[in-house]
């Protein structure tokens, strides 16, 4: 498999690829990028969704990696995120009523692009991507021929008590003010980074830097934290794919890649599911990958995208379905 890319211009949205909105059944519009290309889909089709407070512009390069592979690869934002539009009180606040309105969505495009793409299809999420990724398979809503999690939040790191608990904390905390209102406090200058963000995310300084800059070139694209309900709903969807029984329904190939040195999603959780899953697989990283594995430093990223490759050619090889 080729290295990555390094020439490729992580600040521009490249030519071979076009931006667009997708239009749900209520309305709504989402945005979404396609990379049709010049030979595009020989290998395939991706569709790929990004986590919580994300952005298609930041995973630019992995996506143009796999177009580069003979894949046709879209990305999608999340309703109510990115340049999708907002849900909650305020520009910067991540809200949701429920996790299913955005499986709803999923399902709906999922539709629409695999009756418009060449198979085998795949379907890949990152972080809150992957957990909603999930949720759509798990309650039979998508049907993929295989699937990739980077970084899934199946589980959320935070306080060693029972999810319960703390499902049962973030509940009262929607009722005894605005479920709308901010959870964790971003910074002094709402929609500004925390200095130390980047310890989260990346070893990848220059990585890290893109973000920033699209930020300043794209405001619309600037979310800081989920609200409180956005954090009960979580947790109610967390519990949901916990349950006896659920991810064993799922038989699908699926890859998870983790790391045990994320502090924003479980990687213990993570483990867990590739576990469970009838067709789960598991690239586990250590210390040298922190949340984010697609934009982290070249030799993480490159294990990671050789993973994946490996993966997909063996369960979902070109050819396998039109």
């Amino acid at each position: 498999m080729p290295a990555p890319q390094e020439t490729f211009d992580r600040r521009a949205i490249p030519a071979s690829a076009t931006e667009s909105r997708f239009v749900l059944p209520d309305g709504h519009a989402i945005r979404r990028i396609d990379w049709p290309g010049s030979g595009g889909g020989k290998r395939g089709s991706i569709l790929f969704l990004p986590g919580r407070g994300d952005f298609y512009e930041k995973y630019l390069e992995t996506l143009d990696h796999w177009h580069g592979e003979g894949w046709r690869v879209t990305a999608a934002d999340w309703r109510g995120q990115a340049g999708s539009g907002r849900l909650g009180g305020d520009e910067v606040t991540g809200h949701v009523a429920d996790f299913t309105d955005w499986t709803a969505d999923l399902a709906q495009l999922w539709r629409a692009w695999k009756e418009d793409t060449p198979g085998p299809h795949v379907l890949a999420g990152h972080s809150m991507g992957g957990h909603l990724v999930m949720r759509a398979l798990v309650d039979g809503q998508v049907d993929p021929d295989a699937a990739v999690l980077s970084a899934p939040m199946i589980g959320m790191a935070g306080p060693p008590l029972p999810l319960g608990l703390l499902h049962m904390v973030a509940r009262l905390m929607t009722r005894i003010g605005d479920p709308r209102r901010q959870a964790w406090k971003w910074s002094e200058k709402p929609g500004e980074m925390p200095a130390d963000r980047n310890a989260l995310l990346t070893h990848d300084g220059g990585r890290y830097a893109d973000e920033l800059w699209w930020r300043e070139q794209r405001p619309e694209l600037v979310m800081g934290p989920g609200s409180w309900g956005w954090v009960e709903r979580a947790y109610a969807s967390v519990r949901h794919l916990a349950r006896k029984g659920m991810l064993e329904t799922v038989r699908v190939p699926v890859l998870v890649l983790s790391t045990a040195a994320d502090r924003l999603v479980s990687h213990a959780a993570a483990v867990r599911a590739a576990e469970r899953l009838p067709q789960g697989e598991l690239i586990a990283f250590g210390d040298e990958a922190r949340h984010e594995i697609l934009r982290e430093v070249d030799p993480v990223r490159a294990r990671a995208l050789a993973g994946i490759a490996e993966f997909l050619d063996r369960v979902a090889p070109a050819g396998a379905r039109p």
